[in-house]
């Protein structure tokens, strides 16, 4: 498929303005969307618990039963006053398998649901996987009388920046967003919907959509991005393909930098993260600059020597690596660069916190988040000159995330806290308050970067 020239498409006059972090905190947005609603009372259902951790801490009358469904990251901590009500469900094996085990034993009165045989990463589509197994989890954990009962036809609307969807009638069951998976909650709305108020949240203040906007706010983030771009070093009116997009935060971001005059095809194999990022980058005023495709790294569907140069950032952890670097190489032209960054689980992350060493230990580990044909380690090089790249740019980077309590921070600090002991917890809070006090809490997170070039004939 031959890429559209749209080089004479005007840009901005100036760069657009990034937009402010959250200007109010995630639990007030709840609390204010609870009330618009009319909701005394709801059950809850997510994959990412820091979502609702604020309202829970602030206003855990508010909360029905609770349900975490295959969450990646968790401090148990922020959930003992609502454990009673609480309902885990996590795979068999892999890291929910462990987080959940830690946690239900932390969390008296907790009730955990075992999907057998089922390994969720965070990127999982478990509830397209296990619809059943979860369906009749949340209709046998969740009491009626426990939540407002809501009745009427199916409506939508945006308050306090929160999207929402209602569908059916009864008990009201709010779905938040997961982090990573395709499907979301859709393939099990239609049968809650048979005996729930359905109430579908959504928006650039949740779940992966949150955590990937925040990470692209970061400092040293988008110097890592913009690094990286330099090093491919696109001409006026190329053409640049991004495998694995998002939420489309770095398109936006490199649009009106690095690759300003570029063309940018954006894909992802995603289909929820596709309609974010496409409608994130219409409120940004760039919908005719970058375009948007749904696409899969291991078999991109565009002709060979499609675009200029390509890139592509914490994707390759996800999928078979060695293919998508084959697809990467086969669409860019003779000549062209291809970029590639992907975690680094085989470097130490580093939080600047006064630790025994025996806690400092425990926190230098990355989360060990991988799939088994997938790369986040120092093969990447090795595996972009077996590819057939050339004149290979490495260089291991570190970013550093400075903001606790943003969706990020969160995200990397409540898989520590998930490993701690109550004990070890302590410890660790009474160093993280200090380092704030003092100025300097933040933390550095590895990753692996290079630049290849596919050799002219």
């Amino acid at each position: 498929m031959p890429v559209t020239d749209k080089s004479n498409i005007p840009l901005p006059d100036r760069p657009l303005p990034d937009r402010p972090l959250p200007d109010r905190p995630l639990a007030d947005r709840m609390l204010a969307l609870w009330d618009h609603l009319g909701l005394r009372r709801a059950h809850v259902a997510t994959q990412v618990p820091a979502d609702i951790a604020g309202l829970v801490a602030t206003h855990p009358d508010r909360i029905g039963g609770l349900v975490l469904c295959a969450p990646a990251r968790l401090d148990p901590a922020g959930f003992t006053s609502v454990s009673k009500r609480l309902l885990m469900i996590a795979g068999s094996v892999g890291l929910t398998a462990d987080l959940a085990q830690r946690a239900v034993s932390r969390l008296t009165g907790a009730t955990r649901v075992t999907l057998e045989g089922y390994e969720a990463p965070g990127w999982a589509d478990v509830v397209a996987d296990r619809t059943d197994a979860i369906v009749g989890a949340l209709h046998d954990f969740l009491p009626a009388q426990a939540a407002t009962t809501l009745h009427g036809p199916a409506r939508a609307g945006l308050h306090a920046g929160i999207s929402y969807r209602i569908e059916g009638s009864g008990p009201a069951l709010v779905l938040l967003p997961f982090f990573l998976a395709p499907s979301q909650w859709e393939p099990a709305i239609a049968r809650l919907a048979r005996d729930f108020t359905v109430i579908v949240l959504g928006g650039r203040h949740l779940g992966g959509i949150a955590a990937l906007e925040d990470r692209a706010r970061a400092e040293s983030y988008r110097a890592m991005v913009r690094n990286l771009l330099h090093g491919i070093a696109p001409s006026l009116g190329q053409s640049i393909l991004d495998v694995g997009c998002g939420s489309g935060a770095l398109d936006r971001l490199l649009v009106r930098s690095v690759a300003a005059g570029c063309t940018i095809t954006a894909t992802d194999l995603n289909p929820f993260l596709l309609r974010e990022a496409a409608s994130l980058a219409a409120e940004d005023g760039l919908a005719d600059v970058i375009r948007f495709e749904a696409a899969n790294a291991e078999n991109l569907p565009f002709d060979d020597a499609s675009f200029d140069h390509a890139f592509t950032i914490t994707v390759l952890e996800e999928c078979d690596a060695d293919r998508a670097l084959a697809e990467l190489y086969r669409v860019v032209q003779p000549g062209g660069r291809v970029g590639v960054i992907v975690r680094a689980i085989d470097l130490p992350q580093w939080w600047h916190l006064d630790l025994p060493d025996a806690l400092r230990k425990k926190a230098e580990i990355p989360p060990q988040s991988v799939g088994p044909r997938g790369v986040a380690d120092a093969s990447l090089y090795r595996r972009m000159r077996d590819a057939g790249f050339t004149e290979l740019a490495c260089s291991p980077t570190l970013v550093t995330f400075d903001q606790p309590g943003g969706p990020i921070w969160r995200y990397r600090e409540d898989h520590i806290l998930s490993l701690l002991s109550p004990e070890e917890t302590a410890i660790w809070r009474q160093a993280a308050d200090a380092a704030r006090a003092s100025g300097l809490l933040f933390m550095a997170n590895p990753l692996h970067c290079v630049v290849g070039t596919k050799p002219k004939a």
